[in-house]
Parts: structure tokens; C-alpha cells; sequence
């Protein structure tokens, strides 16, 4: 089995020289300085239940600080507040990307048995020279044991934010080694840190990872997003995972629909085997990159026992695991590097399309990210439309949109199908699109929508231009994970493809728009987008 993997090289194929690796983005950890305005927090847990106590860890360099908790949503609601709590310096280590930061508990939120299920904010204020100066943390409600799971609950997208959040110095794509030119990852990381600046609020306005300008001819990629963070002194990552840019437009769009929503995180999907009872649709927006494989035993058995998933995310890649009491993420990506790969190959955190791990993503979800990838973004098809063109009109999903064969919805600039998309092996029969089936896609996948898509961005500048996703990255990945034993879907000059794809299985059924950027079309309004989501969650909001 490890013969099909490439022995060492295969990792340096990861750490190319590229402009955005430069260190001028905001790294967030204390400075030791008591002069500078520092605030930051965590909570003990990602979610918790009614009459559950939630214990917040705070350093600040301010005397005192004010904190305000808010139910973020349509209709931002404040549910508890203190003023004038004592503030602390609390030592800091310098790998608490992976050890956790260690801090004290700063002060305790009781949780009020008539709060609702809800993502809620805890907000931290301090004044430093005149101004206010704000940071947040979070945490999940759950809905209360003895109530009546409502129809939707919304799984937050939390081992994706953990690798992306680079609090402390570090997470799942650099932050190591003495060269700042050179991106290496942390395997390692750990959830008791504070998440990074953006991942939770952004004021209105920020942009979005997907391009949505068409530029004219002689381009030189721009990635907004990054620039508007380097400027503001927000996370280079701010917009690539979490709450503020993909889940929080879902749920204020959802909710101002009249949609009802009980709440979950990734790590309640590991560790509760039954946390899925009693719901009938599981939904998931956005950026879902990383899960374990309990994470996906429960989604794959919820779905043989009659549940459905509405999957308005893309990107489907990673497997990582948990450890220490769900505290600690891990993720090697190159599976020579994992210990445990000779003794445990389909534990091994690298690749879901991985041979040895035997368990292909699209089994789960229909759709994987190494079969899509990037639309509209840096040097990625930036002049595609930036829209799904569909292909079945007849399907359910389209019922009532006026959508014929052909058409394009959700294009620029609003751009539905943008930044990171997933796709499967398919062939064209009599203008259709079907599955081939060779990377373990169900038999039944229908194929209803296509966007092109690319493995990632060709350097045509030299290093002279920032690169956001070098394709040469992809094609590490795919050395790393077949060897010599390539499958003929990666060689030669492969391309992706975003779709949007349904199957079903056992009792339940599966609706994968295949788009990180879904959202976009419901932040503008679009209403195709917002007619083809609203059959989606009417259709799936009871059980067969």
C-alpha cells in the first residue's frame, strides 16, 4: 500500500516561493508590550446546551473591558452583558497555534434556558486613547434535549475555521519555519485560542474571496480580499472560512425567509453519534473543507435512515482527526508525515480521494474539491461567467425558475459559482453530463448545473504577482497520493469542473451545490439562487 506513495520530495512540491506568503498580514498573539491595545477571548467549547455555563479566557493589556453577547442573525439580539470586568495579561506560549493558549477563566456566561439555538458573539470592548477598541469570540447554542428538533439544523463549518484560523502564528497552510517566503503548515492545532480577526465580523462591504470583476485583456490577478485585509489589519484568511462570510449570510437570508434553524458545529457531529436524530434536513454553507470520519459516519448514516442534506458549500478535501478530548485538530495533508500511517493507513489525515484511506469523498457528499476547484479567483477563469449554466432544467430543483437548458444563473457579478468549487469524473452523452463513477461517485448522481473550474493559478509573472493557489499545489497532492499509479482523470492538461449534483441513498437524499460561494447569490437577491434554495429546503424539510 505505501509503495503508491512518493517517499519525501513530494512535501517540498507544497512550500513554493509565492508573493502572498510574505509577512504582511496581521498574526495575532500578545506582544508583551503593556502599551499596546491587546484584547482577545475564547471560550472553553465550540457549543452547549441550555442552563450550561460558558467559561470565557480573556488577555487584555486594558484595566478593565465591557463584554456584550449577541445571537447573531437577522435581527442581531443581546442576551447578557457585564461592564468593568478587571482585565489581565495572561502569558501566552509561543506554539499556542497547537498547545492552546493556557489562559485563566476570565468570567462565565450563564446560559439562560429561553436562549434559542443560535450562533452567539461575545463581544469585548476596551478604550485605548480615546477610541474603542473591539475583539469577539463565540459559541453555539444547541437546542434544549426535551424540545422538538425543528426541521432544519444548521452544522457549522468548525474544523474548517480551525484550519484556517492562524491566531497565535500558524495553521493547516504556513506559519512555520524561519523563511516568511516559504509556506509551511502546522500540522497540529488547537482549539482553545481565540479565532482570527475577520473569521467572526467584518464590517459591511468587505470583499469576498471570488472575483467579481471581469477584467479586459493584459489582466494581472488581483485578489481583493486579501488586499482589503492587509490594509485593514485583518487575517489574510478573514474571508476564507466561517461565520462572517458564509454562514451568517446563510442564516440572515434563512431567517428573514421564515426558516427556523436549530444549530450544531463539526465537533458535535464527531462526538454525538445521535446528535442528527430527529431532524429532517442537515444543512451545510459555505466552506466545509476538513472532516473527520465520524463527522461523516453520522452525516452518511442520517441520510440511509431518511434524513436529507443540503450541502451549499464546496470544497469537499480533507481528512483530519481529533484528539485530546476534541481540543486539538490534526492534519498532515502529506500522509508519509503522519505517524500513524503505517500502523492506521485509513485514519491517515491527507486527501479523502486517497486510495488507501479506501473511502472516497464523493460517496458522502457526491461531489470532492480535487475534481472541481477554483473559479474567479486570483488568476482562475476570471473572465467565466461566474455563474452555473444548466443542464437538466426538468429537475426538481429548478421547478418554477424559468431556467431552460443552457442558461446561466447566479453569473457576475454576483458569482455563485465561484472561489472553490466541487466536481466528479464525468463524460458528455447527448448533451448531458453523467458520472463516470471511477472516483466512487453514487451510481445515481445526477449532474443538473456545471461551472468550469481549475486546479488553481499558473504563474505567468514570475513571482513578480501574488498567487493565492498555485496550481503546482494540486498537482503536489496528486503525486502524494497516487505515486506512479496516477488515475488517468489527473494527467495530462486535467481541468475541473464546479456542479451542482443530487443522489439519493438508503432512506434520505443529498442536494450539493458544489460552490463555497452559494451564498452570494442570496446576499444579492438572486432569484434563481433564491428559488432553487427554497425548493431545496421545501422539498427536504420532512422526512420520506
Amino acid at each position: 500500500m505505501n509503495d503508491r506513495i512518493l517517499p519525501g520530495p513530494s512535501t517540498e512540491t507544497l512550500r513554493a516561493r509565492y508573493a502572498w506568503s510574505v509577512p504582511n498580514f496581521a498574526i495575532e498573539r500578545p506582544s508583551g508590550d503593556p502599551a499596546q491595545p491587546e484584547l482577545w477571548c475564547y471560550a472553553d467549547r465550540f457549543s452547549y446546551d441550555p442552563g450550561d455555563v460558558v467559561n470565557v479566557h480573556v488577555h487584555t493589556t486594558a484595566v478593565q473591558y465591557d463584554v456584550r453577547v449577541l445571537r447573531d442573525g437577522a435581527n442581531p439580539t443581546a442576551v447578557w452583558e457585564a461592564k468593568g470586568l478587571p482585565g489581565q495579561t495572561q502569558e501566552t506560549p509561543d506554539n499556542a497555534y497547537e498547545a492552546g493558549c493556557g489562559w485563566r477563566v476570565s468570567f462565565s456566561i450563564p446560559i439562560d434556558d429561553n436562549w434559542r439555538s443560535g450562533f452567539y458573539l461575545v463581544i469585548l470592548s476596551m478604550e485605548f486613547e480615546g477610541r474603542i477598541y473591539e475583539r469577539e469570540g463565540f459559541f453555539v447554542l444547541r437546542r434544549a434535549a426535551s424540545s422538538h428538533p425543528k426541521p432544519y439544523v444548521l452544522v457549522l463549518t468548525t474544523s474548517t475555521m480551525i484550519a484556517y484560523n492562524d491566531w497565535g502564528g500558524a495553521n493547516h497552510y504556513r506559519g512555520l519555519g524561519d523563511d516568511p517566503y516559504t509556506d509551511i503548515a502546522a500540522p497540529r492545532l488547537s482549539t482553545q485560542r481565540p479565532v482570527a480577526r475577520g473569521m467572526l465580523r467584518q464590517p459591511p462591504g468587505t470583499p469576498r474571496a471570488s472575483n467579481p470583476t471581469t477584467p479586459g485583456p493584459g489582466y494581472v490577478p488581483r485578489h481583493p480580499a486579501y488586499e482589503w485585509a492587509h490594509v485593514h489589519g485583518y487575517s489574510r484568511h478573514a474571508s476564507d472560512a466561517f461565520w462572517s462570510s458564509y454562514e451568517r449570510p446563510f442564516v440572515v437570508w434563512a431567517e428573514e425567509q421564515g426558516y427556523d434553524l436549530d444549530f450544531l458545529t463539526q465537533q458535535d457531529l464527531h462526538e454525538s453519534p445521535d446528535c442528527l436524530s430527529g431532524y429532517s434536513c442537515a444543512i451545510f454553507v459555505g466552506h466545509d473543507e476538513y472532516w473527520t470520519s465520524e463527522m461523516r459516519d453520522r452525516v452518511d448514516s442520517f441520510v440511509d435512515h431518511g434524513g436529507h442534506v443540503a450541502r451549499f458549500a464546496g470544497n469537499f478535501l480533507w481528512q483530519v482527526r481529533l484528539e485530546d478530548n476534541g481540543t486539538r485538530q490534526i492534519c498532515y495533508k502529506d500522509p508519509t508525515l503522519d505517524p500513524i500511517f503505517a500502523a492506521e493507513p485509513t485514519r491517515t489525515t491527507t486527501a479523502w480521494d486517497a486510495p488507501f484511506l479506501e473511502r472516497p469523498g464523493a460517496a458522502t457528499m457526491g461531489l470532492t474539491g480535487l475534481a472541481g476547484c477554483y473559479n474567479r479567483y486570483g488568476a482562475t477563469t476570471p473572465r467565466s461567467s461566474g455563474g452555473f449554466t444548466v443542464f437538466r432544467p426538468s429537475h426538481w430543483a429548478f421547478e418554477d425558475t424559468d431556467l431552460y437548458y443552457g442558461d446561466v444563473f447566479g453569473n457576475a457579478p454576483i458569482c455563485v459559482a465561484a472561489f472553490e468549487l466541487d466536481g466528479v469524473d464525468y463524460t458528455f452523452r447527448k448533451g448531458l453530463p453523467y458520472a463516470t463513477g471511477s472516483d466512487g461517485a453514487p451510481a445515481n448522481l445526477e449532474i443538473i448545473a456545471m461551472a468550469p473550474a481549475v486546479i488553481g493559478e499558473i504563474d505567468k509573472w514570475n513571482g513578480a504577482v501574488p498567487i493565492g493557489a498555485p496550481a503546482d499545489e494540486v498537482k503536489g497532492i496528486i503525486e502524494m497520493l497516487f505515486g506512479d499509479q496516477i488515475p488517468d482523470r489527473f494527467t495530462g492538461e486535467f481541468y475541473g469542473s464546479g456542479m451542482i449534483a443530487t443522489f439519493e441513498r438508503g432512506a434520505g437524499s443529498v442536494f450539493n451545490a458544489g460552490t463555497t460561494d452559494w451564498v452570494n447569490g442570496l446576499i444579492h437577491a438572486d432569484p434563481f439562487t433564491e428559488k432553487i434554495t427554497h425548493n431545496v429546503l421545501n422539498r427536504f424539510g420532512s422526512r420520506k
